[in-house]
């Protein structure tokens, strides 16, 4: 089994921008844990960068603070940078040849939003033959209100998991995640 640490969005826009993250509390310090635990088991990171396409947008326009990566995670060491404009991270990008070309046969999610483009990638992910594991507490999300109704953080983000948990990925911690990598 090869595996690879995506870390999905984890950019300006979550915690300085319009949609701030509110849980959990400490998915950016497990987020840097995976991503330095990946570092020293070899185990290659793919971060993935969302960019609106739309010359206005309000959110994630490329360009914008809102738009950079968290310094956090720039200044870490990562393989490859995947741009994407749309929730799912093998939609319209390379990171599905680049995986082939690795043998890669398992695919770690983190970041940034747990119910859009962390659960998008997933599923995707599944889709396509990829063993999943979905880190609960280095992904998350806000309140949402709508016109469909509103739902809180808490449990927007453990509706997910729930959801991921019963046929498409392997719910775990960072910690528990780590404990199985190479080396640890």
């Amino acid at each position: 089994m090869k595996q690879v640490l995506l870390v999905i969005d984890v950019q300006n826009e979550y915690f300085t921008g319009k949609l701030p993250v509110t849980y959990p509390q400490g998915s950016l310090e497990n987020i840097k844990k995976a991503m330095d635990q990946a570092y020293e088991s070899h185990v290659p990171i793919v971060v993935i960068q969302h960019a609106s396409p739309a010359p206005e947008a309000a959110t994630f326009r490329k360009g914008t603070p809102g738009w950079e990566l968290h310094h956090e995670i720039k200044s870490r060491p990562y393989d490859i940078l995947v741009e994407k404009i749309l929730p799912g991270s093998f939609t319209g990008t390379f990171l599905e040849p680049w995986l082939k070309d690795q043998n890669v046969t398992t695919v770690t999610i983190a970041g940034y939003m747990t119910q859009m483009c962390c659960d998008t990638t997933a599923r995707q992910a599944f889709h396509l033959g990829y063993a999943v594991n979905f880190l609960s507490d280095a992904t998350g999300t806000l309140s949402v209100t709508n016109d469909a109704g509103t739902i809180l953080d808490a449990d927007l983000h453990r509706a997910i998991l729930v959801t991921q948990q019963m046929r498409f990925s392997r719910v775990q911690k960072t910690d528990e995640w780590i404990e199985g990598l190479p080396g640890c």
